[in-house]
């Protein structure tokens, strides 16, 4: 699944050409990518489920204010970031790229992708796509995107 977001970012979002408003199309140009029926249905909802985080009741932490605070993870959040992983939300958390809202919606879509361990690449590959999709967050994604593409900004030293 992971693969096929990445795919989509690349491709549609991130290289600016149109994304396909009918999922049926979508599916179609991602069948003849290469990508199986299954998980690409699983990557649209992924996509999906990252969209309505914004507007989610079921999410509480979402409608609160970022708060300045130190976040203490589960035994199943440790076990799927490592310490590495875990230090650089942090690190991103403390230069302002991300608040304490958009790390949560991080963490969640990092669990949506059901994958038993997350390397630091595809962490900040999500960051890059929570940030894309969070309103008002366009010089935090340059910063992410330059991060990815080891091209620090000045903001960051």
């Amino acid at each position: 699944m992971f693969d096929i977001l990445m795919y989509l970012f690349e491709n549609y979002i991130n290289g600016e050409a149109e994304i396909f408003a009918e999922h049926n199309e979508l599916t179609d140009e991602l069948q003849r990518a290469g990508f199986n029926k299954p998980e690409i249905y699983k990557a649209l909802n992924w996509l999906e489920q990252l969209a309505d985080l914004q507007h989610s009741d079921e999410f509480p932490y979402l409608n609160a204010q970022p708060q300045k605070v130190i976040r203490v993870y589960t035994d199943s959040e440790c076990q799927m970031l490592s310490v590495e992983c875990r230090g650089f939300l942090m690190f991103i958390e403390q230069i302002g790229m991300i608040n304490s809202v958009t790390r949560e919606m991080v963490i969640d879509r990092l669990f949506a992708l059901d994958k038993p361990f997350i390397s630091l690449e595809d962490l900040k590959w999500v960051v890059l796509m929570v940030l894309f999709n969070v309103p008002g967050s366009e010089q935090a994604y340059a910063q992410m995107e330059d991060l990815i593409f080891d091209e620090p900004t000045e903001l960051l030293h």
